[in-house]
């Protein structure tokens, strides 16, 4: 079984194998935050941190090359805490078990953290490096990027002093991304009253698990399914052909990633339990058919649980499932700037019930158009409203307009082309990047955004492909050192 030391390039694997020791949920980056203003100490290096946690690293330049202009490598220090349901693991604690296979790295039942973790080492690596002609080089690590943007959002200009930033955060190698979506969230929150269970109700936990998941932004086309939407349609039908009664509901976990997982707690009469039984049976293969090509992994279950000691008052069950049902999910305009590139999306990502009479619906919205962006969340908000749920929305965060002028670009396009005998693709995301906060605070910085090819963020799913990250180390060494 191999090794992070099998692995190449070296020190970048080395030091993410040391990353995934390290717990670094989002809001909780003080373990790895500590580690690196330590690491900067031992190799000698200038360091700093702000307020919102924030640090900055500096290397001088290589002999010969201290006129050239500062160059900012840009990660995010935390990551998506996603597991499989069975798996017992403790992200403030337990270290990430990286799997090695032939050509992909990937973890046991939960995220990797490659998003932003191969990025953090990718940093370390050059920091440490003795052999790179690079002018100076900033190292600017971010906090909270996955949960709301804090660290970019608080970031003071001056922190940084380079005009060149490369974004270490893109999950496509071969592809260089010049602009990014904007997004915001949308959370409708319903007030229930607790009513007692109907006389002759049984219990019934009805679930979705196997979907893919995966990112809200990068992932929004690919047709994959949702658990929540999944459930709610189903339920939608049951309270008026069984009366069911809905006492739980717990789907999803994170505004970014699209649910993979969905159980509820309902009651039906007994003398309809094999009715719906047999009905939610017959539910299953009708979905299993639509998504045969894109969810194999697809599973739906139902189990006789204890009877619930109450359940959600009729009026707010209706009004909840059919808002879940009307509620938009995926993409809602396709680009007419970048042609094949998603504009607008929504997520339906979580349905929770965290007791107090309260039912919560996290919901995401992007648009690389500022406006669309605000009519997507606006659409969510009509429907949730309608049902009754009483809608906020977060302060959202910009989008990065693309510049197919950018020097930098023209400086990494070059380098691709030398190394690889190709051309890149150069395009915009529809996930969203710091970037759009950095222009901000940093007027005229010139930007681009690389990365090795990750597949799944934010799901247990999530993998590296080995190939790519050393193409991408390659890439990142050769525009480091073509900079003039």
């Amino acid at each position: 079984m191999r090794s992070f030391s099998d692995l190449k390039p070296q020190p970048l694997w080395s030091y993410f194998s040391d990353i995934l020791k390290i717990p670094r949920p989002s809001k909780d980056e003080g373990k790895i935050i500590a580690w690196l203003l330590d690491f900067a100490a031992r190799q000698g290096l200038a360091a700093r941190k702000d307020e919102a946690g924030n640090v900055l690293i500096a290397k001088p330049a290589f002999p010969g090359k201290e006129k050239v202009p500062v160059v900012v490598l840009q990660t995010h220090l935390d990551m998506v805490c996603e597991k499989n349901s069975d798996k017992v693991f403790d992200f403030t604690t337990d270290p990430i078990e990286g799997v090695i296979g032939e050509e992909w790295v990937s973890a046991n039942g939960t995220t990797l953290g490659a998003d932003d973790g191969i990025g953090i080492a990718a940093q370390l690596a050059v920091l440490t490096a003795r052999d790179i002609a690079h002018g100076p080089v900033e190292c600017l690590f971010t906090v909270d990027e996955e949960t709301g943007l804090t660290g970019a959002n608080a970031l003071q200009p001056g922190f940084f002093s380079g005009k060149i930033l490369l974004n270490l955060d893109s999950e496509d190698e071969g592809e260089i991304f010049i602009g990014c979506a904007g997004g915001i969230d949308t959370v409708a929150e319903f007030k229930y009253q607790e009513e007692a269970v109907p006389a002759g109700d049984l219990g019934l936990q009805l679930s979705v698990s196997g979907l893919t998941g995966g990112h809200s932004g990068d992932d929004i086309h690919k047709g994959l399914g949702n658990a929540n939407k999944i459930l709610a349609r189903f339920l939608r039908s049951a309270q008026a052909r069984y009366g069911i009664s809905l006492a739980r509901f717990d789907g999803g976990n994170l505004r970014n990633a699209i649910a993979r997982e969905a159980r509820v707690d309902i009651t039906v009469p007994a003398r309809l339990k094999s009715l719906l039984t047999a009905d939610f049976e017959a539910y299953t293969a009708l979905v299993k058919f639509e998504f045969e090509k894109t969810e194999p992994g697809l599973t739906l279950g139902v189990e006789t649980i204890p009877t619930p000691a109450a359940v959600i008052d009729k009026s707010t069950q209706s009004r909840l499932l059919h808002a879940l049902v009307a509620a938009p999910h995926g993409v809602l305009e396709w680009s007419t700037r970048m042609p094949g590139m998603v504009e607008t999306s929504t997520n339906l990502a979580s349905v929770k019930c965290p007791g107090n009479g309260l039912i919560v619906v996290t919901t995401s919205q992007r648009s690389e158009i500022d406006s669309r962006k605000n009519m997507a969340a606006a659409m969510i908000e009509s429907v949730f409203e309608l049902a009754g749920a009483t809608v906020t929305h977060s302060d959202g965060y910009p989008g990065w307009a693309p510049d197919p002028d950018s020097q930098i670009l023209k400086v990494a396009v070059a380098s691709y082309r030398q190394l690889f005998h190709t051309e890149p693709v150069v395009r915009s995301i529809h996930a969203g990047l710091e970037c759009g906060l950095f222009l901000e605070k940093y007027p005229g910085l010139d930007m681009i955004s690389i990365g090795p090819t990750i597949k799944g963020a934010h799901s247990p799913g999530e993998r590296i492909n080995i190939e790519t990250t050393e193409k991408f180390w390659k890439h990142l060494v050769d525009i480091l050192e073509k900079v003039k």
